[in-house]
């Protein structure tokens, strides 16, 4: 190839790297301002036997928050456990992090696995949950704009991430039905994540627009090992 002909080459590549989004530019760090996202409304589903589901989400949550969108996680199941301390790495980083907000549904222990923890105190936890997964969707109903990154999950929220709901579902607490009328009911514009169940969740599938199946190959947890501060907690 001639100098000439490498010169139009390249010269033809600036001019189509100008028409995309980035411009051919390497992304950098921008301060975080209010926004709306143009493209929500998807339902997610992350589900599998597999380590990363929640992590995943989070991981997503943080990335909508970084565009300045609002981003709330509600978590069933997940009320503390007597093989971890009393602390969550994702709770610290969320708390302060702007536009992105947290609460726990969950009871102490883990349901139906014999660990002194009061099952009927784990089912009424799980409904408080989806009675509160039903009022944060009525409450981005309304949402049409950017929202204040300090703000209120009541005041409205562009992305749920409703945490180990699926796996409530497998373990009895919750009704298959009652996440159908959660996908059916939410807003157009809420982008809605649902993890969780090492049990395939066909009920949802056909609600959803992204269904990633988690699946675990090796896990230190089959050698004994306990969760470890920093990856599990």
């Amino acid at each position: 190839m001639t100098e000439k002909e490498t010169q139009t080459d390249e010269s033809r590549r600036e001019e189509q790297l100008r028409h995309t989004p980035g411009k051919g530019r390497t992304p950098t760090p921008r301060g975080i301002e209010p926004s709306v996202p143009e493209e929500f409304g998807f339902v997610q589903v992350w589900w599998g036997d597999g380590k990363g589901k929640t992590t995943a989400a989070m991981g997503m949550g943080f990335r909508a928050a970084g565009h300045g969108y609002r981003v709330h996680m509600l978590q069933f199941m997940k009320g503390g456990a007597s093989s971890v301390e009393d602390v969550r790495g994702e709770y610290n980083a969320i708390d302060a992090f702007p536009g992105y907000t947290y609460e726990n549904s969950g009871h102490f222990g883990w349901h139906g696995f014999m660990d002194g923890s009061n099952d009927d105190e784990h089912a009424a936890r799980a409904r408080g949950g989806l009675h509160r997964a039903h009022e944060l969707e009525e409450a981005a109903q309304d949402v049409d704009g950017p929202l204040p990154l300090d703000g209120d999950a009541d005041d409205g929220i562009h992305m749920l991430i409703l945490d180990e709901i699926l796996y409530a579902v497998a373990q009895g607490l919750l009704d298959e039905q009652d996440v159908v009328d959660l996908v059916e009911s939410k807003p157009e514009s809420l982008e809605l994540v649902l993890t969780g169940s090492h049990e395939k969740p066909d009920y949802v599938y056909e609600y959803a627009d992204l269904v990633t199946q988690v699946r675990k190959e090796k896990h230190p947890i089959d050698a004994g090992q306990r969760a470890r501060k920093g990856t599990e907690y």
